[in-house]
């Protein structure tokens, strides 16, 4: 099988990217790679022109204030589970970027990677969606209940770049997942906040037919008490997800409501089991 012919960039700064991504052929944004690259290797994409945003300045780092937190979207997995920072405001966030694929992944993969393409399997669109966060692109801010739009869709445009996303500091928050044995990714995931304002949201990953969506029902349920027992009864059209080589769609219905009992649990973490 012959290989077809792709040329690799590296621009040091967001504006060369942009106007590369504008004026090369068939281009395509590199981060980690975890998607795009194994796409690509199953011939379900064809680049022409490969644009690596990883070492560009103004895409990582990470600030915390008292409300929020701003993570570049160049930055790793494993600088996400690290932070001291993140770990104070946020555990639950930065133990769901500990917990994504392997030591190696973690170490490659980045936020925006994950977020950008919007994989049915990814963790932090779940975060994404919990924590109200806003997706800032080199054009404009996006809320997050906006930014999903469908598998493996966003509301990102021809050649838009997701810059950093800003996450709102919550009460609360919890996270946990089942893991695919042998990839590590969710088959199945809930992260569940209850922010300053007393809301409750409850966002689900690795099940559903459309990708990451909000269960409503469980954050009505967890509106009056974050206690699992509240979630008693609860379950998720098996209409609604995914069925595979690796698990059924009723299963995973039983799967996202077991793991948004241990979310629930899991809250104030930074662990996750």
């Amino acid at each position: 099988m012959y290989m077809y012919e792709t040329t690799y960039h590296r621009p040091t700064t967001l504006t060369d990217a942009v106007t590369l991504h504008s004026e090369v052929d068939e281009p395509a944004y590199l981060s980690g790679g975890h998607t795009l690259i194994p796409t690509m290797k199953g011939r379900l994409a064809a680049p022409a022109n490969l644009i690596d945003v990883r070492r560009i300045p103004e895409l990582s780092g990470i600030t915390v204030t008292v409300d929020r937190v701003v993570i570049g979207s160049a930055t790793t997995h494993a600088t996400v589970a690290a932070s001291s920072e993140i770990v104070a405001a946020i555990p639950a966030l930065a133990g769901l970027a500990g917990s994504i694929g392997d030591v190696q992944v973690r170490h490659v993969g980045t936020m925006g990677g994950s977020v950008a393409n919007n994989d049915p399997a990814a963790d932090y669109p779940s975060a994404v969606l919990s924590l109200d966060a806003i997706v800032h692109t080199d054009r404009r801010a996006i809320p997050a209940d906006d930014y999903f739009t469908g598998l493996y869709s966003t509301a990102l445009e021809q050649g838009e770049l997701l810059v950093r996303i800003e996450y709102k500091v919550p009460e609360i928050a919890g996270y946990a997942k089942f893991r695919n044995p042998a990839s590590r990714y969710a088959m199945a995931a809930a992260f569940v906040s209850k922010h300053r304002d007393g809301s409750v949201r409850v966002a689900i990953t690795g099940a559903g037919n459309a990708g990451v969506f909000r269960w409503t029902e469980a954050e009505e349920a967890l509106q009056g008490s974050l206690d699992p027992r509240a979630l008693k009864g609860l379950s998720v059209d098996p209409d609604t997800l995914m069925g595979d080589m690796h698990a059924p769609a009723d299963y995973r219905a039983h799967l996202v409501a077991v793991m948004t009992r241990r979310a629930v649990e899991n809250l104030g973490r930074a662990r996750i089991d």
